[in-house]
Parts: C-alpha cells; sequence; structure tokens
C-alpha cells in the first residue's frame, strides 16, 4: 500500500500523543507501525517477500505462521538486529521512516522485543536485571542500590508479578523468568512492545497473568506484536492477526470475523481436520514399572517426589500431567538419570531392576530423553545436523576406537529423510534451522539410539501447527514400531488427544490416574490440584 505522507529518518524516540485510557474500538486508532514490502534475502534463500501490516495504537496484533515462515526474520529486522539496508521495503514509526542500524536504535524508538530465549542474567538479581544498563544514580553517580530495588519492587507490583526484586534470577523458574523479562521491557516505557512465543514456558496462573498485563498495556494505547502457536491465547487477547506462509503475508484479518480452523488453512496451506490423530496401536506387555519411587532433590536433599507409581506397555503413549512444579519434568529426568538420588522405591525395564544412575547408561539399557530445553541439553547449536544426529549413538557408530563415517552418515541420512528435516544437507548449522526443525534433529538423535522406551519432555513447545502434527504422526509410528512413549505436556487438549492413559502428578505425587474415556479437562485440572475427591463425567 502507498504511504504518501512526508518520511523522516529516525533513529530515536520520536515524539507521539499521551498515551489513551480506553479503546473500544482498537483498529480504528492511529497507526505506530508500518510493514510496507519488506523483503529480506539471504544467500540462496528469499526470508521475506513484500511483507506487509500495520499496528495501531491500543491494538494487540497477534503474528502466526509455521517455523520458518518469517516470523524471527521479521523480528530481527524490526528489531535492528539485521540493519537497514539490509532488507528491501520500508518500517515506518509513527509515519516517519525508521532506519534501524542496531538494538539501541529501535529501543530509542520505543520498541521492546520480548525474545523467547531469554536475555537475563542468571548471577544477578531480578532486580538488577530489571535495569540492567539503566541503573538509576545518586548525585555522585554510584548505582542507588535503595531505588534500584524499591522501583523495581513498585513495577512488579504493577504488573502483578509475585517476586522478591532481591532474588537471584538464578533460582527461579522458566516461567517467573519469562515474567522478569517482561516487566524489564515494560520498564523502559516502551509504547511498541514485541512479544515472541511469550508464555512457551508459563504456567496456566502465568499465563492469565500476562494476558491481563497485555489488556492492561492496551488500555493505555501501548501496541502490541504477539506472537504464538497457541491459537486459544490469539482469539483470547487479539484485536487482528496477520499470517505469515512461506516468508509471505497471506491475510491480515479482524479476530471478530475469523475463525481457529480459517487460520491454520491460511498457516499451512490446507485444511486441517484433526489436530490429534493419536492412532490406537496393539498393547503388549508393561515394559517400564515404575514401584513406590521417592526421590530427593540435588541441591536441597529433600523429597521432591513420592511414592510413585505407575506401568507402561509396549504400544503405549502414557501422558503425564501436572502443573507447573508438580515434579513432571523432573520425574523424567530422574529416569533418564540426570536428576535428584533416589530415596527408595524401584525401576523395572522389562522385568529388570534397573540400577543404573548415569544418561549414558540409560541409553545403553534402551531408554532415551527428549528435553523440553532442546536449545540447552538437546543440542549443540554451533555445530551441524549430522554431528549432532549421531551424538548419543557413537558408540554404535565406532569401530577400532576410529568412528566409522560412511555408517555415520548412512545411519544421520536415514533419520534426515525419514524424519522430513527441512534443511538443504547434514552440514547445515542447527543454530540456523526453525524451532521445529531444530526439534526433529533431537527425536532424531534421540531415535538413532534405537530405544524400547521414549520419554517426551514437552515436545512441541514452541513449534507451529504442522510441525506439531508431524511429531504426533513420528508418536504413532514409533507405537506401530513396538515403542514406548511416556509424553509430558502442559497443554491439557495435547495430553488427551495424544495419549492412551494419563497419570496426572500434585506436589511430586501422584494426584489422579485416567484412562482415555475419564480424561477431561476438568478431571485433569481437578487432579492437578489436589482435588483427588472429585472426578467430573
Amino acid at each position: 500500500m502507498a504511504f504518501t505522507r512526508p518520511r523522516k529518518s529516525i533513529a530515536v524516540r520520536p515524539r507521539h500523543s499521551s498515551h489513551i485510557d480506553a479503546f473500544e474500538e482498537p483498529r480504528m486508532n492511529p497507526v505506530v507501525l508500518q510493514a510496507e514490502n519488506i523483503t529480506k534475502k539471504f544467500p540462496g534463500v528469499i526470508a521475506l517477500k513484500d511483507v506487509g501490516f500495520d499496528l495501531r495504537a491500543g491494538e494487540i496484533h497477534g503474528l502466526c505462521g509455521e517455523n520458518g515462515a518469517g516470523k524471527s526474520t521479521l523480528i530481527k529486522l524490526l528489531s535492528g538486529i539485521y540493519p537497514y539496508g539490509s532488507y528491501e521495503g520500508n518500517f515506518l514509526i509513527h509515519g516517519q521512516l525508521a532506519k534501524f542500524r542496531s538494538l539501541a536504535d529501535a529501543q530509542n524508538a520505543g520498541i521492546a522485543v520480548i525474545y523467547q530465549e531469554l536475555a537475563l542474567v542468571n548471577d544477578m538479581t531480578v532486580g538488577e536485571n530489571i535495569f540492567l544498563g539503566s541503573e538509576p544514580r545518586t548525585a555522585r553517580g554510584l548505582i542507588d542500590w535503595h531505588k534500584v530495588y524499591h522501583e523495581a519492587r513498585l513495577l512488579l507490583q504493577k504488573f502483578n508479578v509475585d517476586i522478591d526484586p532481591s532474588e537471584p534470577v538464578a533460582k527461579l523458574g522458566m516461567g517467573q523468568k519469562q515474567l522478569v523479562e517482561i516487566v524489564k521491557a515494560l520498564s523502559k516505557n516502551s509504547n511498541i512492545l514485541v512479544l515472541d512465543e511469550p508464555t512457551a514456558a508459563l504456567a496456566e496462573h502465568e499465563v492469565l497473568i500476562l494476558l491481563d498485563i497485555l489488556r492492561d498495556l492496551r488500555s493505555r494505547g501501548i501496541a502490541s506484536i504477539y506472537i504464538s502457536h497457541k491459537l486459544d491465547e490469539i482469539f483470547a487477547v487479539c484485536d487482528r492477526i496477520t499470517v505469515l506462509r512461506d516468508g509471505a503475508s497471506i491475510a491480515t484479518l479482524d479476530i471478530t470475523q475469523t475463525s481457529k480452523a480459517e487460520i491454520i488453512k491460511h498457516m499451512v496451506g490446507r485444511e486441517i481436520t484433526d489436530l490429534f490423530p493419536r492412532r490406537r496401536s496393539k498393547l503388549g506387555a508393561s515394559t517400564l514399572e515404575i514401584e513406590n519411587l521417592s526421590v530427593a532433590g540435588p541441591h536441597s536433599g529433600e523429597r521432591f517426589l513420592a511414592d510413585i507409581n505407575f506401568s507402561l506397555r509396549v504400544g503405549e503413549v502414557l501422558g503425564i500431567g501436572g502443573l507447573m512444579g508438580a515434579g513432571r519434568t523432573e520425574l523424567l529426568m530422574h529416569l533418564f538419570g540426570a536428576w535428584g538420588t533416589r530415596l527408595s522405591g524401584s525401576v523395572r525395564l522389562n522385568g529388570r531392576d534397573l540400577r543404573v544412575r548415569k544418561p549414558e547408561e540409560i541409553i545403553r539399557e534402551g531408554m532415551v530423553l527428549v528435553s523440553e530445553d532442546r536449545r540447552r541439553y538437546g543440542l549443540v547449536l554451533d555445530k551441524t545436523i549430522g554431528f549432532n544426529l549421531s551424538l548419543s549413538s557413537l558408540a554404535k557408530l565406532t569401530k577400532k576406537r576410529l568412528i566409522d563415517q560412511g555408517l555415520e552418515f548412512q545411519k544421520n541420512n536415514h533419520f534426515f529423510q525419514s524424519l522430513r528435516v527441512k534443511a538443504p544437507t547434514l552440514e547445515a548449522l542447527v543454530a540456523k534451522l526453525s524451532g521445529g526443525t531444530q526439534q526433529k534433529v533431537v527425536l532424531g538423535k534421540a531415535l538413532m539410539t534405537e530405544p524400547l522406551v521414549i520419554f517426551l519432555d514437552e515436545p512441541t513447545r514452541g513449534i507451529d501447527v504442522g510441525a506439531k502434527l508431524e511429531i504426533y504422526e513420528i508418536i504413532n509410528r514409533l507405537t506401530d514400531a513396538g515403542k514406548a512413549v511416556l509424553l509430558v505436556s502442559s497443554e491439557l487438549p495435547e495430553l488427551i488427544g495424544m495419549s492412551d492413559r494419563i497419570v496426572i502428578l500434585h506436589e511430586g505425587r501422584i494426584g489422579g490416574e485416567f484412562n482415555r474415556d475419564e480424561a477431561t479437562q476438568e478431571n485433569l485440572l481437578a487432579a492437578a490440584m489436589g482435588q483427588r475427591h472429585v472426578i467430573l463425567t
């Protein structure tokens, strides 16, 4: 769309009108950000092609698309990571041409970006992180620590975040860290907020807090771009949605005039009728049996998991649910030999007591873990796809203490092809891949160990609808082949849709166990909150 008003280059915050108290029709407010024919090319790849949309004051604008659709590239252009001149087209901020050459330029123009990968310093406190780089000073130029913590406390209270500003960030959970990152961005009085998968690591009550924060910001005239694969959240909080596919902007739709099915169709280019295509497999005998398992945490030494009992059958997907902090990840990490000290109980694999304690021994026994934090625990980001795929299977690929490179390539290429990894070759760097493609590499690395039991911890976190469907089909193929899957998920529809049975944890204990017919969201939530006697049918 042509934009005829005079344009001035800016690199600092432009003058703009004061915040507006409330808007019943956000789409009628003045445009604060305009993207015009944005095209970004990399060698051999067009990442963005003629992308256009606008953002209005007091609007929450959803940005949806599959992994690799161009969302991350668009954010990097808008935030100055990819500087002006490295792309075609223009960004206008309050009608003025933006020539951002750095992150500081974008921040000075009132744009704050909150990335999915957090940018907090673990060794510093919450207050120190919030004001890092902009600490209040005394008359003598020294950091005013009293003011740092006083103002940090006021900010946290303002946004209903119950965290002590003197607490070290390292002691916070992922959800709490995300909230601190958001408060840090808001402390800079930004008028355009860009949130990239902000709820990926948040518990349900923290998601509600965040959505309330965004609604409050909207009432003050602050504009937000909300990027998420979770369409429930998009429809709960956004005013309009722009869909990207293959680097192009496909449609911008008013939230009141569209549906989830239409958005998904625009995202993947086809209609999807079944979001959770669980295919029942023939169940065999119990392969994994957990009896009276109690585990102490590695730091406190206090019991964290208590009296855990369940079994897992060949060809079965057993879902593990519960609120954040209930012990889901800790259970999988302990079974994999990577967390906690066993106080009592037994773990049996195919009837044999499993006494090993190290991950490499667990892998040799036939169990493998796909971690929820793929970038931290699942991948070596600066290495190639091939390097990562074979990393857990080198013992099987070694002859006379040397890696058989021909065999390694053969195995790597098999999983590269069978998992349909979206990359040009095995030599592509993992860090350059989309989230969904990275997840396929993590899965391939796990499956190359030829496991009997696969632990999947949040396997679809942060990936799009199309990539999720591919992960679900991989799960079906695993159980068809006689593998057993332990699936941890914080998304109840996914847990219900892809599990044959579900075990719910509550404060480190079994809060309830449900077969497929009993597994309603009401029943699972009741068990997660410790209401073991409440069973709704």
